[in-house]
């Protein structure tokens, strides 16, 4: 077996293979003048299986076709199979058409990629579990909520009640705190869909008092978790926690969340952060071990 990652997941990938008590292979990235992606690979055996590391993540379209030529010269080496590790897979919101004249998005990427003949995908908590059914290879989606459920084992939870932020959160947020011991609250919202704006219409039960832990797959421009942490923080609530997959670090989003009311937010390294800068609010558990634990089965 050998590691190669692709500029998204430099990181995790070394974390990947020094826990198989491998090395990162060697890969030049960088970019033509004409500024088209250009790969070189530098192993000198490809007669093996190889493991191809790369989140989606910004850019986008520039991951994506790096991670599709990275493929293509794994094939063209002679590599036996090759089992993509995609952390984090974009347009992944865009599981559905919402308006006439939209591309049906997610479908489209999965057909780009499968063009690079993968033989199995790994994948984190996908937006819509039915996006597994849009690829042709088998798909393996892990999560990284063992890893929550384990840091929050650690932590005080006296007092303390899950809320689902929406209505597509429900079902696992319930069994996340049913993992827990915990009891779970629902929040009501509506969403305007010519603006994307969220209205909170109330809350299930009571919850004054209570500390709060909010789980969801992703986090974007963050503002449907601050304007629930308003909400809740009228209540009178404790100490708010939340818990997301996936965060995609658009620009500006994570000093919002310093200055929000959301008292700490956990997040893995599905995606890479481009600055170092240090955040109070923020702690980052690593997938590393969700993924080598799988990738022992190959």
């Amino acid at each position: 077996m050998k590691i190669f990652s692709g500029s998204a997941s430099q990181k995790l990938g070394i974390k990947i293979a020094n826990d198989l008590n491998l090395s990162l292979e060697k890969i030049y990235l960088g970019r033509f003048s004409n500024d088209e992606s250009q790969v070189w690979l530098k192993a000198e055996d490809f007669n093996t299986t190889a493991v191809l590391i790369q989140s989606l993540s910004r850019p986008v379209d520039e991951h994506l076709v790096q991670f599709c030529l990275m493929a293509d010269a794994l094939k063209r080496g002679g590599v036996k199979k090759i089992v993509a590790v995609i952390p984090y897979l974009a347009y992944s919101k865009q599981d559905k058409i919402f308006r006439t004249g939209e591309p049906l998005s997610v479908k489209v990427i999965a057909k780009i990629i499968q063009t690079a003949k993968i033989n199995k995908f790994i994948t984190l908590d996908l937006h819509n579990k039915a996006i597994v059914g849009f690829f042709e290879s088998p798909v393996i989606e892990l999560s990284a909520i063992p890893l929550f459920l384990e840091y929050f084992r650690k932590s005080n939870l006296k007092n303390t009640l899950v809320v689902a932020p929406d209505a597509g959160s429900i079902k696992a947020s319930t069994s996340f705190a049913q993992s827990l011991g915990l009891e779970v609250a629902y929040i009501d919202k509506k969403r305007d869909l010519s603006n994307g704006k969220v209205s909170i219409l109330g809350i299930n039960r009571q919850v004054k008092g209570n500390n709060i832990v909010m789980v969801d797959d992703m986090i974007s421009t963050g503002s449907t978790l601050i304007e629930t942490a308003k909400f809740l923080k009228k209540q009178r609530v404790g100490k708010i926690t939340v818990a997301v997959s996936h965060h995609l670090f658009v620009p500006g989003v994570q000093e919002k969340i310093e200055q929000s009311l959301i008292d700490k937010l956990i997040i893995t390294d599905t995606i890479e952060r481009s600055n170092k800068k240090q955040y109070k609010k923020l702690k980052v558990l690593s997938v590393a071990p969700i993924i080598v634990k799988e990738l022992r089965k190959i």
